[in-house]
Order: structure tokens, then C-alpha cells, then sequence
């Protein structure tokens, strides 16, 4: 059973908004995108509860801003404070801090993220990745919660190398892609292989019927694509269900909307309330 207050969610909800540029074979995949530095708030809210849950509710909000360039790296800052119910009707005060760094080629990944439950810090992670000069593996070296260190293959995607191969794929009418990726979760020491269904392209206007959010008008002009992304842990024989799934608006500008959490026990959702569209790079890589 995965639980709510797991230090990964805040890691793997990174993906939700594209910013980097991919890597060896995924490189090929995501040249030319063309992605906008932004600021996005969402308001969360539980979705299902499903048998056996130990949550019956969820209300928080959940802030994202994206900067950066191709040149100097793209930086992903996430913090999400919610408010969780038990069966009993008992509060508890989760806040999740995120701070992520990906070189703009994907070469090196710092990832940084505490969990506070009732203001006391609960979890740390943090660490670096980066793949080998032979291009071999990938080299993780964990600081938090204790100093360790790990390879894996250099074929894994780092986060957002993963979602920018997912808009290419969308972008060419692809409606499955598969990839390991590393986030940096549960202690820096796991890996997931996802599997992205790709649904098809929506017309320019068709979410024109969404509610109003501040600074979103250029959405309504823009191709989105319906998007569920399975995780899977890597290794692990005979899972036939993933520890949690992902299914968002993937606009082609990489903003996120309509999100949804999907564990093994309940759900969450998260209704895009305000956007800010940021200064970009005259970068030119």
C-alpha cells in the first residue's frame, strides 16, 4: 500500500511540468521543444477513497515555478501543504518541499526534498546524479538521509527529460512510450519503470469550458493532449498494477492541468487556479 506522506510524491509530481532537455537516445526526441518558464498554483482536493483507505479527505494547494535555460540548467521548485483527514476525522498538517536542478542536456541531476507532518520535519532526501564521462551508468551520490552511493544505467531518464520525450512522442502522434526513470525518491534509492499512455491531440479550443484561471487565456490556443502515466518499481517480479498513476492535461507549452493522483487506496486532484508565465532566456545553446 503506498502511503500519502511518501517523500516521492513531491519528486514525481515534478513531472507534471516539462523543463529540460533530454539525453542520449531521448535527445533525439525532444530537440526543437520549445518550453515557457512559469509559475502554476493548483488547489488539491481529495478524489476517491477507495476500501480499506485510511483517508477520507484532502484540501491544499500545491505551487510549482519553473526557470531557467538551455545554457545554465532549469531549476524546479514544487511545494505542496495540504490537510489530510483520517477515518476518525483527525487532521494532520502535511507539507512537501521539493527543489530540483537538471543541466540543460540532462547530463547532471541535483535533487533536494523535506517532508514536514504538523510542522516537524519527517524526511529529508538529497543527492546528485550525473551520468559517467564513458556514458556508461549514471552515478548517484546520496547526502540524505544517509551518504550512499549508487549506478544505474545511463539509459534512466532523469524526471524532466522524462515528461519532455512524452510531449515529443504526443507531438508525433505516439500513443504509448516506456522509460525508466530516477527521481531521486524513497531515499534516492529507487527506480520506476513508467509507461505513458499518449491520448489524442485536442482541438485548440476545447478547454475553453474550463473555469477562468488568472494569466491562462494563452492556453485556450494552444494543443493538449490527454496523458496517464503508470510507475512501475523497477525490478520488482510479477507487478501487475503500478504504485501510482498520473493522468493530466499536457498542453504543448509543457503546463499541466486537470491533474490527478492515483494510489493504491485513494486519489487526489489538482485544479489549475493561477498562472504566471515568467521571463524567458535569450539563451541560445
Amino acid at each position: 500500500m503506498m502511503r500519502y506522506d511518501r517523500s516521492n510524491m513531491a519528486l514525481v509530481l515534478g513531472a507534471l511540468i516539462v523543463t529540460s532537455v533530454a539525453a542520449d537516445k531521448a535527445e533525439a526526441l525532444v530537440e526543437g521543444t520549445k518550453l515557457i518558464p512559469h509559475r502554476a498554483v493548483y488547489e488539491m482536493s481529495m478524489g476517491e477513497s477507495k476500501r480499506g483507505s485510511s483517508i477520507s479527505g484532502i484540501s491544499g494547494r500545491m505551487v510549482f515555478e519553473f526557470s531557467g535555460s538551455a545554457c545554465e540548467g532549469y531549476t524546479l521548485n514544487m511545494r505542496l501543504v495540504t490537510e489530510v483527514l483520517n477515518r476518525e476525522g483527525s487532521p494532520t498538517l502535511s507539507d512537501l518541499r521539493s527543489s530540483t536542478w537538471e543541466s540543460g542536456k540532462g547530463q547532471r541531476f541535483r535533487f533536494n526534498s523535506s517532508q514536514y507532518l504538523n510542522q516537524r520535519l519527517r524526511e529529508k532526501t538529497s543527492g546528485d546524479a550525473k551520468r559517467l564521462v564513458d556514458g556508461e551508468v549514471v552515478d548517484v551520490k546520496i547526502k540524505d538521509p544517509k551518504p550512499k552511493k549508487l549506478q544505474f544505467p545511463t539509459k534512466i531518464l532523469f524526471p524532466t527529460q522524462h515528461s519532455l520525450a512524452v510531449l515529443r512522442a504526443a507531438s508525433e502522434g505516439q500513443t504509448i512510450f516506456q522509460a525508466p526513470v530516477y527521481d531521486g525518491s524513497e531515499d534516492g534509492q529507487k527506480l520506476y519503470a513508467t509507461t505513458t499512455f499518449i491520448g489524442k491531440p485536442r482541438a485548440k479550443s476545447a478547454g475553453k469550458n474550463l473555469p477562468p484561471v488568472t494569466s491562462a487565456k494563452a492556453l485556450d490556443g494552444l494543443t493538449w493532449w490527454p496523458i496517464t502515466i503508470s510507475y512501475f518499481e523497477e525490478g520488482k517480479k510479477d507487478q501487475e498494477t503500478p504504485s501510482y498513476q498520473i493522468g493530466f492535461r499536457l498542453y504543448s507549452n509543457g503546463v499541466s492541468r486537470d491533474l490527478t493522483i492515483d494510489y493504491d487506496d485513494f486519489s487526489m486532484r489538482g485544479a489549475l487556479k493561477e498562472s504566471e508565465f515568467l521571463k524567458e532566456s535569450d539563451c541560445k545553446p
